[in-house]
């Protein structure tokens, strides 16, 4: 995560991850409109606020501020979670991030993703984002794992294992479908539409075998 940065140092280093991610973000005021309009961005600074108060010791008023951080934006973070610099939020209602997650830096989750646990147990229970993630709409990254570096989580996935840096993960249960061993570039970090399905990909193998068996059989026919 490079050196130690101040508090506000890393709320600026998230409204320039707003204005960079966000195509609707644009003209001289982009800066002043993500400050004033975007609910991503009032829930980061709020959980900064709320995260430096959990760490002086503080019981119960920061999971108040949390619960109040939920009402005002629509998105649920634990006071606990640690997050990183450059962080973004796209729309964001219904994310979720549990207390012992870990985020990294310039990590990118759209509306209606977890990151959370898969039981009661103790101890370190939720995800750890590496830097440079982004957790596609709906996804669900679960249970005390750790995703690499430049990873990019499919929309709707579901997330239950490790996943290796520079890797490519979509599915129920996720599924690593590609691994380039080369960073993602930022540039295809909203790109929902051209993700591989290896499902359809699997039965497009199949149709093609049962084409090829029934040319093979129509040639038999023709040679009796």
């Amino acid at each position: 995560m490079g050196r130690k940065l101040s508090l506000l140092q890393t709320i600026g280093r998230d409204l320039r991850a707003a204005v960079d991610n966000d195509p609707a973000a644009q003209g001289p005021f982009a800066w002043l409109e993500v400050a004033l309009c975007y609910h991503g961005f009032h829930a980061i600074v709020l959980h900064r606020i709320t995260h430096a108060v959990h760490m002086f010791g503080v019981p119960i008023l920061p999971r108040f501020m949390g619960m109040l951080n939920r009402w005002v934006t629509g998105i649920e973070i634990h006071p606990g979670a640690r997050i990183g610099p450059g962080f973004f939020i796209d729309h964001g209602s219904g994310v979720v991030i549990g207390g012992t997650a870990v985020v990294g830096s310039n990590c990118l989750l759209f509306q209606g993703c977890t990151l959370g646990g898969t039981g009661k147990e103790s101890g370190k229970r939720h995800p750890t984002l590496k830097d440079n993630v982004v957790v596609g709409a709906g996804a669900k990254v679960l249970g005390n794992i750790v995703i690499g570096n430049d990873v990019y989580i499919g929309a709707n996935s579901v997330v239950l294992g490790d996943v290796p840096d520079c890797s490519t993960v979509v599915g129920i249960p996720g599924r690593i479908v590609r691994h380039m061993g080369q960073r993602i570039h930022p540039a295809s970090q909203l790109d929902h539409i051209h993700l591989p399905d290896p499902v359809r990909d699997r039965f497009e193998a199949l149709e093609r075998k049962i084409q090829e068996l029934e040319a093979q059989l129509e040639d038999r026919r023709d040679e009796t």
